[in-house]
C-alpha cells in the first residue's frame, strides 16, 4: 500500500494536471500549422475535458480497489479524497458544459460531443464492461485517439479542409501519446497486476516489444517531415522528433531513475512545444 505525501515533482500527475498541459500545447502547435485562431473558449473546454476524462478514470480506478492493492500515489490520492474530488469534478464539468453551451459555435459543439460520446464509452468499456477481456481495444491505443481527436477537434471542426494539412503533424501526436502510454504500461506492469488492468504490455504476445518500440516509430516519421516541410508544420514535426527522442532515453534510463520518476518524465517528454510557444510570446 502506498503511504506517505506525494513528492513535490509527482503532484502534476497526481491532480491530473498533466495530460491537459499536453493536449493543450499540441493543441495550440497544431493550430499554428493549420493557421487556425484559436479562442479561450476552445482552449477551456480541452483542458477542461481532458482533466475530467483523466480524473473519472482515477476516481473509479479508487473507488474499485481495496486500499492495500493501491500501488501509485494518483490513484491513492483519488481514494483518500473520493468525494471532494468528486465535488470538484461536477464542478468543472458544469464550468466546461457552460463554456461549450455559450461560447462554441455549432459545428464544435457537434464535434465536441462525439468525442464526449467516444470518451464515455471507453470509460465505461475499459473501467467496467470489458475490464477483464483479452481482445478488448489496447487502451493505449483507445487514449491516443482519444488525446489527439480532442487536440484536433476544433480546430478541424469550422474548416474540414485543415485535415489535409494536419494529417501529418496529428499522426506524429498520435503515435507520441500511444508511445507514452505504451511505455508507462511496460514500466507498471506490477501496478497493472496489482490493479487488476489489462494494458499492451500483458495483454499481447510481443506487446512489450511494440511499446519500446514506439518512440523510435515517432522518430522514424518526424524525421521525413522535419526534411520536407517548412513553416509550422516543420516546427511541429521538429517538437514530435524530440519528444520521441527523450521517450526513447527515458526508456533506456527508467531502471536507474525508478518507476515513478520515469512515469511523471514520459508526460514531460510531451511538452516539447512549450519551446516554440515560449519563443512565439518572447518575439
Amino acid at each position: 500500500m502506498i503511504s506517505g505525501r506525494p513528492k513535490w515533482w509527482q503532484w502534476p500527475t497526481v491532480l491530473s494536471l498533466d495530460a491537459p498541459a499536453v493536449a493543450l500545447l499540441w493543441q495550440w502547435l497544431l493550430a499554428q500549422a493549420a493557421g487556425a485562431p484559436l479562442r479561450w473558449p476552445q482552449e477551456f473546454v480541452l483542458g477542461a475535458s481532458v482533466w475530467l476524462a483523466y480524473a473519472a478514470d482515477r476516481w473509479i480506478e479508487g473507488w474499485r480497489l481495496a486500499p492495500e492493492a493501491v500501488r501509485t500515489q494518483r490513484h491513492y490520492f483519488y481514494l483518500r479524497w473520493r468525494w471532494p474530488m468528486a465535488g470538484l469534478w461536477l464542478g468543472v464539468l458544469a464550468a466546461d458544459l457552460a463554456a461549450a453551451i455559450a461560447r462554441l459555435s455549432r459545428p464544435e459543439f457537434r464535434a465536441g460531443l462525439a468525442l464526449l460520446t467516444a470518451v464515455v464509452a471507453y470509460l465505461l468499456s475499459h473501467q467496467l464492461v470489458h475490464r477483464h477481456h483479452r481482445g478488448r481495444a489496447p487502451k493505449e491505443l483507445c487514449v491516443a485517439l482519444l488525446l489527439a481527436g480532442g487536440a484536433a477537434v476544433f480546430i478541424v471542426a469550422p474548416d474540414p479542409a485543415r485535415a489535409l494539412v494536419l494529417a501529418a503533424p496529428l499522426a506524429l501526436f498520435g503515435l507520441l501519446c500511444f508511445a507514452n502510454c505504451a511505455l508507462i504500461a511496460v514500466w507498471e506492469d506490477a501496478v497493472d497486476q496489482s490493479h487488476g488492468q489489462t494494458s499492451i504490455a500483458r495483454q499481447f504476445r510481443g506487446g512489450r516489444a511494440v511499446s519500446r518500440a514506439g518512440p523510435w516509430v515517432a522518430v522514424g516519421l518526424a524525421l521525413p517531415l522535419c526534411l520536407g516541410l517548412s513553416g509550422a508544420p516543420r516546427v511541429a514535426a521538429a517538437c514530435g522528433l524530440a519528444s520521441g527522442l527523450l521517450l526513447a532515453a527515458l526508456d533506456r534510463a527508467e531502471v536507474r531513475l525508478g518507476r515513478e520518476r520515469a512515469r511523471v518524465l514520459a508526460d514531460v517528454a510531451l511538452l516539447t512545444p512549450l519551446v516554440p510557444l515560449v519563443a512565439a510570446y518572447c518575439r
